[in-house]
């Protein structure tokens, strides 16, 4: 590692899962008409050849972990289970009625919160509420996120035989010092149960989730947590960086010191070493933070250039249309974003007033599209066609940009192409930045985002 370049381009900036980032989306929102017109359109362009994508969020833990900034409700009451899911199978009817056709949805995945804090008669009826208003696409896929220690073998057989063939499970870090740290303390032995239970009930691919850059890691407990990872064999690893971003999530990222973080090149070298296991033992990297064996259908994607990112990470398939069910919700028509109520209590009063429960959206626009389509390229594949729909000025602002990064031999520019070299893999958030028109202009007086590396 390169601990001087470490140094001048660990700076905070987006993680791109979408252009524009939501800091950038436009202030007034989206008129809700504006919305609905997109998503018609999106559809009608879609749904027969590639079908549609849909996101359900399920925001229910029975517990807060410190290191987590998604939006989410802490309980351990069930009966929130029920009113909830009526409430986002009335969300998914308020679109249907949009769509002149049955939508065939390509697939599902189910995000939160613990999804498998849902009992499996209540996961039946929210899956099988949304196919009675819909259609299977050829080649469907659902996956879902699971906490190990509220994932039951009668969960896992009921999704299976709901359609899924794909789970993800949140491990993050075996330590016993980190886990207690970051409030999610859970077993090797428990993990395995689960794992060893998706394989025996057929699931064809598992995913677990680590993350490096978290309060007391050392090389030596990153060491233990990937050995054991490993012994586990999934399909998928996504190795995340720790966003510490308590200015934006408040308390539940404050359970420890800051001091307690590593930082810079000491967490780089965490990802490095990590990677580098990875690769011993049979991992292909995606993008800047998942690996996958070369059998699972994401390294598949990526050989044949058809690897996507969108708010759920790096996906084997893209659809046009993506919405976002449930609260807090984005939706993705590709044409505009729209992002549903964060509080569970706004969501379901929009919904249970007949109203789509968009509290703020962007609708994309020409300039956002092409933009949006280098940045894009650039997370998947790690290079772009340099004269993809760029105007002579805007590709000299971004080429002023990228100058110090060209200078540093990060990149590679030849013809039409621009390449990030292996050198500047985990520098592409920072040449990203430098495509980014909207943050290049109205560049933040406060910080809003996590460090690039």
């Amino acid at each position: 590692m390169n601990t001087a370049l470490i140094q001048k381009y660990n700076i905070p900036g987006p993680r791109y899962t979408s252009y524009p980032t939501v800091p950038f989306w436009n202030k007034k929102g989206i008129p809700i008409n504006d919305w609905e017109q997109s998503v018609v359109k999106s559809f009608n362009e879609s749904n027969d050849t590639e079908g549609i994508s849909l996101y359900i969020h399920l925001p229910f833990c029975e517990s807060l972990c410190t290191f987590c900034a998604c939006h989410k409700r802490i309980t351990k009451r069930h009966s929130v289970e029920e009113p909830y899911l009526e409430t986002v199978l009335k969300e998914w009817k308020l679109y249907c009625k949009l769509f002149d056709r049955k939508p065939k949805i390509r697939e599902i995945h189910l995000g939160g919160g613990t999804p498998t804090f849902f009992s499996s008669e209540n996961l039946s009826k929210l899956i099988n509420g949304i196919f009675e208003s819909a259609e299977k696409l050829d080649g469907f896929e659902f996956s879902y996120e699971g906490h190990p220690n509220h994932t039951t073998k009668e969960q896992l057989q009921t999704l299976y035989d709901l359609g899924s063939r794909r789970n993800s499970f949140g491990i993050q870090d075996y330590d016993s010092v980190v886990q207690k740290a970051i409030h999610r303390i859970q077993s090797f032995e428990q993990v395995k149960k689960i794992n060893d239970w998706s394989r025996e009930i057929g699931y064809t691919s598992i995913s677990h989730d680590l993350i490096f850059g978290l309060p007391f890691q050392t090389e030596e407990s990153i060491r233990d947590t990937i050995k054991k990872t490993i012994a586990l064999k999934p399909d998928r690893i996504a190795y995340y960086s720790y966003a510490h971003v308590p200015w934006i999530k408040g308390v539940g990222q404050r359970g420890f010191d800051d001091n307690d973080l590593p930082k810079d090149e000491e967490k780089r070298y965490l990802y490095e070493l990590g990677k580098q296991l990875f690769f011993e033992n049979g991992y292909v990297e995606i993008g800047m933070d998942h690996f996958a064996l070369p059998s699972d259908s994401l390294n598949i994607a990526l050989e044949e250039k058809k690897l996507h990112r969108n708010f759920m990470g790096y996906t084997a398939g893209k659809t046009q249309l993506m919405i976002g069910l449930g609260m807090s919700s984005i939706s993705d028509s590709w044409y505009a974003f729209a992002q549903n109520e964060k509080k569970v209590e706004d969501y379901q009063e929009r919904v249970n007033e007949g109203l789509l429960p968009v509290f703020r959206g962007h609708l994309l626009t020409e300039t956002d599209l092409v933009i949006r389509k280098h940045i894009l390229d650039l997370m998947c594949n790690l290079e772009t066609d340099w004269n993809d729909g760029l105007s002579n000025k805007m590709k000299n602002t971004i080429l002023t940009q990228l100058q110090e990064i060209i200078d540093d031999d990060l990149l590679v520019i030849d013809g039409n192409s621009l390449k990030v070299r292996e050198e500047g893999r985990m520098f592409v958030r920072n040449v990203c930045m430098a495509f980014d028109i909207r943050l290049l202009e109205n560049k933040p007086t406060t910080r809003i985002f996590s460090t690039t590396i």
